[in-house]
């Protein structure tokens, strides 16, 4: 990964210089996706109940469980998508400095920084550009099925009247696993489910587009044996532990 960053530099450093460039940084990050899951022995196995449309914007909502989840979003949508992620993440040497020009950054704790990206989002979201949340806020142990949703997406989605996209990523905690001890190439399984419509909501309607969202995922990654069987198996650990 910091390989293929350093040898993509020369042409990150022109992308990021300016907003208006951003279709052609998002280009080339969804070919440095698909080195990255691909050149690593990975395979994309997608179900797509719905399929997005040119020239709309929607708001993507995958579970998260491992660092290849944005890539694996990354390849599946070929409108752009603006990200919205921690600050923490900018920190991490080299990725860090493109990161907080290609993405929304928002300290969860600072009223004037979630202000921050309403105004950037309002500036980003046209000509078919997308945002994509991971509404669980953060990465949960491998124990955990589904972690509770932050109401960030879904009252921006709401702002904005895009619709979600619920999209649940099944294998990449078990083939890309936080414990290095884990993990190898394989299949990753993905379903994009029918978008969930926002027009005509207000904020008022928030609480249950986000449980509506949540109960989607999380039914599905309920049902799922082999997402189940790994979760399951992390959990025994940790209460032996």
């Amino acid at each position: 990964m910091f390989t293929t960053i350093i040898l993509m530099s020369p042409l990150l450093i022109i992308f990021t210089a300016k907003e208006e460039y951003y279709h052609l940084l998002w280009k080339l990050v969804r070919i440095w996706s698909k080195v990255l899951i691909y050149g690593m022995g990975f395979r994309l196995n997608i179900q797509l109940d719905q399929k997005i449309e040119p020239n709309k914007s929607y708001m993507f909502c995958p579970n998260h469980a491992s660092l290849m989840d944005p890539f694996v979003l990354i390849v599946l949508s070929k409108n752009p998508i603006v990200f919205v992620g921690k600050k923490e993440l900018a920190k991490i040497p080299v990725f860090g400095f493109f990161y907080k020009k290609a993405v929304i950054m928002v300290d969860r704790s600072s009223v004037k920084s979630r202000k921050r990206v309403f105004e950037m989002a309002k500036k980003r979201l046209q000509n078919g550009v997308s945002m994509a949340i991971f509404p669980e806020g953060l990465v949960p142990t491998e124990d955990v099925v589904l972690a509770p949703f932050k109401k960030g997406a879904f009252s921006l989605a709401i702002e904005f009247q895009i619709p979600i996209v619920p999209q649940v990523y099944y294998d990449c905690k078990r083939f890309f696993s936080w414990d290095f001890l884990k993990g190898g190439p394989g299949v990753f399984r993905i379903r994009q489910h029918n978008f969930i419509p926002t027009k005509g909501l207000n904020l008022e309607d928030m609480e249950s587009l986000q449980q509506k969202t949540f109960d989607i995922i999380h039914n599905d990654l309920a049902n799922d044996k082999k997402y189940m069987k790994d979760t399951n198996r992390n959990n025994e650990r940790k209460i032996k532990s």
